[in-house]
């Protein structure tokens, strides 16, 4: 533990993780198949490398436990290996798991998908939320013939394809005239969305954003874009991916009633098994098929789309929030969560520095230096000590898995982190709390 004499030393260690962190970085770029699970965004040789999960706790390869949150980047929102999804998902797996034509499944799980989500006429499942969401684009560019995407700016990942990435640090490999089709506006501010579509005239295909995230979006405010999308011609995309299930098991259209031409889920949907969903109007959704006389729109083709085993998870966890109010619990859970964090650091005299944002359903946290400016290198000494305490925690995303023993351990280590938080503020320089570098913001240019 903390010693005067160094005070950056954790009683903590990871030896076999860090081995395997070693051997997964040099066998896989970036080491981890996604960027936000990167080793670079935890506290140097302290970013733990799972062996398994269960609930609302995993386990590293060192052996240690900890309380997790964010899990699967906020795609396991039951908790770890629910057993109404695992044994939907032994069913099918003994049964065959992908075919040379549909299978029943397919349309089983579509009626209840539409069940569940009644503003859509059809759907389209895939594996991946880019995959969804740059199809969205696509058969929007079709159906108004016009080449621009305007984006929500402030929010922060749509899609791994060009459209999007084009727009951020990580712009290598991406043509300039890719980029260039791609515009922005300002969440909440419908004069400026309105002085967007206005400039571009009818070049404006689709405007796509998250219809909310860490703020509630303002009164009449997603109303007045459906007006503005009408009134423009162009089509009105809601990126469902975290919304959907967390915010109700409908996604935020089903909670605030402004229904979008299209729309795309995944992560809670399935519970961490792979599937995604494209789900909007009938007459837009057509043209990706058969039944129509225009340009067929290559709309999703994929070989693992339609893979039974997945599908049956999702209509299992649909089952699930039904039967269980699961998206009460994840905000009662959420709600406690906050009330504790909060508690915590005012008692620590951090609270204008450890700063708790977002929907109860979808927690996470800011963490500002002596200025109020978002650090880093605070970040990491939040980070370092939390992993101390057992708490696996890059936001404060709940599952309903958690039970109010693990929220208890959760503040208590907050507690503590805050407490040393005090004492780096107090000396006007984190570093020696931080063990070795910061972490890192995921889109940056260089390595």
């Amino acid at each position: 533990m903390e010693t005067p004499d160094t005070p950056d030393a954790v009683d903590f260690s990871l030896p076999r993780s860090w081995e395997a962190n070693e051997r997964l970085n040099a066998l896989i770029p970036g080491g981890a198949h996604t960027y936000a699970k990167g080793d670079d965004q935890y506290p140097e040789h302290l970013a733990p490398v799972i062996s398994h999960g269960r609930g609302a706790h995993v386990w590293d390869v060192d052996g240690n436990r900890y309380v997790e949150y964010g899990s699967g980047l906020r795609s396991v929102s039951l908790g770890h290996a629910h057993p109404r999804v695992t044994e939907a998902v032994r069913r099918e797996l003994d049964r065959g798991s992908n075919f040379v034509r549909p299978s029943l499944v397919e349309v089983e799980a579509a009626e209840r998908f539409l069940a569940t989500v009644p503003t859509a006429e059809m759907v389209k499942f895939a594996k991946n939320g880019s995959d969804a969401t740059t199809a969205a684009v696509r058969l929007a560019r079709a159906a108004t013939g016009r080449p621009r995407v305007a984006l929500c700016a402030d929010h922060p990942f749509f899609s791994v394809d060009d459209w999007f990435i084009g727009t951020t640090p990580m712009s290598a490999g991406i043509p300039a005239q890719t980029t260039e089709l791609t515009v922005s506006f300002p969440y909440g501010d419908l004069p400026a969305t309105e002085e967007l579509l206005t400039r571009y005239g009818d070049e404006i295909a689709c405007v796509i954003l998250e219809p909310a995230t860490h703020t509630e979006p303002p009164p009449g405010y997603l109303a007045g874009l459906r007006e503005l999308a009408d009134r423009h011609g162009c089509v009105l995309v809601f990126d469902e991916m975290i919304t959907g299930f967390r915010w109700s098991e409908a996604g935020a259209q089903g909670l605030y009633g402004v229904v979008p031409d299209l729309s795309t889920f995944g992560k809670a949907l399935g519970n961490g098994f792979a599937v995604s969903a494209l789900a909007g109007r009938r007459d837009l959704m057509e043209q990706g098929g058969l039944r129509h006389s225009g340009d067929r729109v290559f709309l999703l083709s994929t070989t693992h789309g339609a893979e039974t085993h997945a599908l049956a998870a999702a209509m299992a966890v649909q089952t699930t929030y039904a039967r269980e109010g699961v998206t009460t619990r994840l905000h009662t859970l959420g709600a406690k969560l906050a009330a504790g964090v909060r508690e915590a650091a005012a008692g620590m005299g951090v609270a204008d520095h450890v700063v708790v944002r977002g929907r109860d359903s979808n927690l996470v946290y800011a963490t500002l230096d002596e200025r109020g400016r978002p650090s880093q290198e605070y970040r990491t000494l939040f980070l370092r000590r939390l992993l101390a305490g057992g708490v696996l925690a890059p936001s404060f995303v709940v599952s309903a898995a958690l039970d109010d023993a693990d929220i208890d351990h959760t503040v208590e280590a907050v507690a503590g982190a805050c407490a040393v938080y005090r004492k780096a503020l107090d000396a006007g320089d984190p570093t020696p709390w931080l063990g070795g570098r910061p972490v890192k913001p995921v889109f940056r240019s260089r390595a």
